[in-house]
């Protein structure tokens, strides 16, 4: 599939969830754009849209902490990604492996 065939909301926007290719362990999830998409597939490391700032972000430029992609896929409604990366550190900005450390069933 193209990436400009993936379904991408109102504001151009795509969901990717990230997973650790090894763990299996899912890392965080970030949204890209087609131009965030396309730098991942060239550089094979991961590039998000920053809605915050209104930028594209490369995971880890500032921290060091980069994923280096190995597999991307869509679903099968071509509206969410998943990568499968090998992390160089922690994906969350508070330091955790994960993003998702906390629970709202525990």
């Amino acid at each position: 599939m193209d990436i400009a065939s993936l379904t991408y909301n109102e504001a151009g926007l795509i969901p990717c969830i990230v997973q650790d290719v090894d763990t299996r362990e899912v890392l965080m999830m970030a949204w890209m754009n087609e131009e965030a998409l396309r730098l991942t597939l060239e550089t094979k490391q991961m590039v998000f849209w920053s809605r915050s700032r209104s930028e594209i972000w490369h995971k880890g430029a500032t921290s060091g902490n980069v994923q280096d992609l190995q597999e991307i896929r869509y679903d099968c409604d071509a509206d969410t990604l998943l990568a499968f990366v090998k992390p160089a550190g922690p994906a969350c900005h508070t330091g955790s492996i994960s993003c998702f450390f906390r629970s709202l069933t525990s």
